[in-house]
């Protein structure tokens, strides 16, 4: 059985249950690049103080160099009893280079490791899910484009509300989505932070050079506390938590796709490339990747409380609940990802019904607001206006009449301010184009918003 390489002080072998429990390389295995490439650099930076020469420091980066290669070709069968990444690469290191392998983990503790191994690993995730965000913003951007005239109701309730257009509509998810890159961005601006140098806890009595390892790894800072450094995963919460809040807003217009498909909306049709059929009702066409990135977002949203509760009551500085962050991190980061991947084409292939969404917009008295601002544009309180709007409403209802339906005489039972332009006011086309303040449905506000967003994604990049 292989010694532990911190197995000095101990005078028995650990249980294999106990092994096998404590044991996270099945899942942080992933982490190897960043850990080679952390050892590399504190190798380095080693060398380069004169803490080990600068013969022993090429040695062990040449070793590390060569590892990385074979686990990369598939060469390498990682063991449980090294218990993590951290120690199979170090004791893979030794056995190929000897005792100059033994220095590598001078001055560093598998604490401050690990935090960095996590950091530049997170680094990485943030800007590959923030490209895969404004892939997606640019999507809803073109069919916005297309379709900055077509009118659909919008809802309060899931009750027809008002008009506005499919355009503006998708650009409330662009928004949210904009936000989403925001956080990921804020986020990565506090995981951008080297704790290698913390030790386990309190830092060590050589001469290191942080700031030297910083700039090699791409670090922007270096942890200004040790206890800090090695016990915070703030960082991974509020990515989490991120993470959350985009697979909420896919789920939300994952619902509004399920909804939109159905016969009773039928405002859309899936493409037949991303929906599902039925093992029972052949006639059934299924939104299952709708429902499926709805149904994950539970999950993620598991993973923040997983992390929140377990940081909780932790006291300072490292204790081993915090290995319970990998796979809560890694499946947040895994379940963001796929769905995001899979749901930009499922929104471009959609085929848009229209005049179904004109149809419906034309009824559910979506205008009924805009004939209470006509009213107040004649000079009637509008709190008044509304009552009379209602009551018109009320009236149409009892007769099943829309209220474009209404004859000027109808109209004047309840104001003789009402004239013949009350017509044209309260027509669907002119309801959403009255609406031109900035974030409204018109359709210039609209290709201002779009022209906006667009400037900045192309800002971003």
């Amino acid at each position: 059985m292989t010694k532990k390489l911190w197995s000095g002080r101990f005078q028995k072998e650990t249980n294999q249950v106990v092994d096998d429990f404590h044991s996270s390389i099945l899942f942080d295995s992933r982490l190897y690049r960043y850990d080679i490439q952390g050892s590399i650099a504190h190798a380095r930076m080693l060398g380069r103080q004169g803490i080990i020469t600068t013969g022993e420091a090429n040695q062990i980066i040449r070793g590390l160099e060569e590892i990385l290669k074979e686990i990369e070709a598939g060469q390498v069968i990682f063991s449980l009893e090294a218990e993590d990444i951290h120690m199979n690469i170090e004791q893979l290191l030794i056995a190929r280079i000897g005792e100059a392998g033994k220095k590598l983990h001078t001055a560093r503790s598998r604490n401050d490791q690990v935090a960095l191994d996590i950091r530049m690993y997170l680094k990485d995730e943030i800007n590959e899910i923030t490209y895969l965000l404004t892939e997606l913003q640019a999507t809803l951007l073109e069919m916005a484009e297309k379709h900055i005239d077509t009118i659909m109701p919008g809802y309060t309730h899931l009750q027809r509300a008002q008009p506005v257009t499919l355009a503006h509509h998708l650009l409330a998810y662009v928004q949210m989505f904009d936000r989403d890159t925001q956080r990921l961005q804020d986020c990565y601006r506090r995981t951008d932070v080297l704790p290698l140098g913390a030790g386990a806890l309190a830092g060590t009595t050589f001469p290191i050079d942080p700031a030297y390892v910083a700039e090699l790894l791409g670090f922007a800072g270096v942890a200004e506390n040790s206890l800090d450094a090695v016990s915070s995963r703030d960082f991974v919460v509020e990515f989490v938590g991120a993470a959350a809040l985009i697979m909420v807003h896919l789920s939300r217009f994952c619902e509004e796709l399920i909804l939109w498909a159905s016969a009773e909306f039928s405002f859309i049709e899936l493409d037949d490339a991303y929906s599902t059929g039925s093992s029972m009702m052949p006639q059934k066409k299924n939104p299952d990747l709708a429902e499926l990135i709805r149904g994950k977002t539970g999950r993620v949203c598991g993973d923040l409380l997983a992390l929140l509760t377990m940081l909780k009551g932790l006291p300072l500085a490292y204790n081993k609940d915090m290995q319970e962050d990998k796979e809560a991190l890694f499946d947040a980061a895994d379940t963001v990802k796929k769905c995001l991947v899979v749901f930009r084409p499922l929104v471009a292939t959609i085929k848009i019904k229209e005049n179904n969404m004109l149809s419906a917009a034309c009824r559910g008295f979506v205008n009924a607001t805009d004939l209470a601002d006509y009213l107040v544009g004649k000079g009637i309180a509008f709190r008044e206006a509304h009552k009379i709007a209602g009551q018109i409403v009320y009236y149409c209802l009892q007769r099943q009449k829309s209220l474009e339906e209404l004859s000027l005489e109808e109209f004047q039972q309840w104001s003789k301010l009402i004239k013949d332009d009350v017509y044209q006011f309260i027509s669907i086309e002119r309801c959403v184009a009255n609406r031109q303040a900035l974030g409204g449905p018109a359709p210039d506000a609209v290709r201002h918003a779009i022209s906006k967003v667009r400037k900045k994604l192309t800002t971003d990049k």
